[in-house]
């Protein structure tokens, strides 16, 4: 007799089920064994595939990533792409709002992850934002987008929807006015250094 057939166990298995596992039971049921239980095999099996619990939550992070996807990164001018991410990030986190306590208890880590980040970074310094301010841009849309994520699912949903709009606008408007002070000074720093005389004689 033949023997039953078993599904193979993959990294992408084990991510999915953990994203369905805490969509279900919410971020305090997620653990390697109740994974392993959901797949049908034992917990030090997994073992094979992932390293422990913060493995799981990395690969939390990077389905949701992927999910958002790299295209607004290809859009400009900078606001433009800005905008269209800060949709697409609340769309895929307010489908998934019990993950968003595991994110963000945990550094990120994953090279998929890192790379994302860096595109959004790209954009913004081809828009000649100073670099020391380039992360703390893409936290700021961030942090704004997971607050109004969450808010969709506790609030009115038309109500919810018209914050985001005023908001993200809002947003991105002091961003646009805030870039638009630094090049101003930079351009006039640089045409005060152009107009002074040459030291020495």
């Amino acid at each position: 007799m033949a023997r039953p057939s078993t599904r193979l166990i993959t990294r992408e298995r084990i991510m999915t089920t953990a994203l369905r596992l805490v969509d279900d039971h919410g971020p305090e049921a997620l653990s390697v064994s109740r994974v392993a239980a959901e797949l049908g095999v034992k917990g030090p099996s997994l073992y094979n595939h992932i390293a422990g619990k913060a493995e799981l939550v990395e690969g939390l992070r990077e389905l949701l990533t992927e999910q958002i996807g790299t295209a607004p990164a290809e859009l400009r001018p900078w606001t433009v792409a800005a905008t269209r991410w800060a949709h697409r990030y609340r769309t895929v986190f307010a489908a998934h709002p019990r993950v968003v306590p595991l994110l963000t208890a945990e550094p990120i880590g994953s090279a998929a992850t890192l790379d994302a980040y860096e595109r959004a970074y790209e954009v913004l310094r081809e828009a000649s934002w100073p670099e020391g301010e380039v992360p703390a841009v893409v936290r700021a849309i961030e942090y704004f987008v997971v607050g109004s994520a969450l808010d969709l699912i506790t609030r009115d949903p038309e109500q919810a929807e018209l914050g985001f709009e005023i908001g993200l606008s809002s947003l991105i408007g002091g961003l646009e006015e805030r870039l638009r002070r630094h090049l101003e000074g930079a351009g006039e720093a640089a045409g005060g250094a152009a107009g002074e005389p040459a030291g020495g004689a």
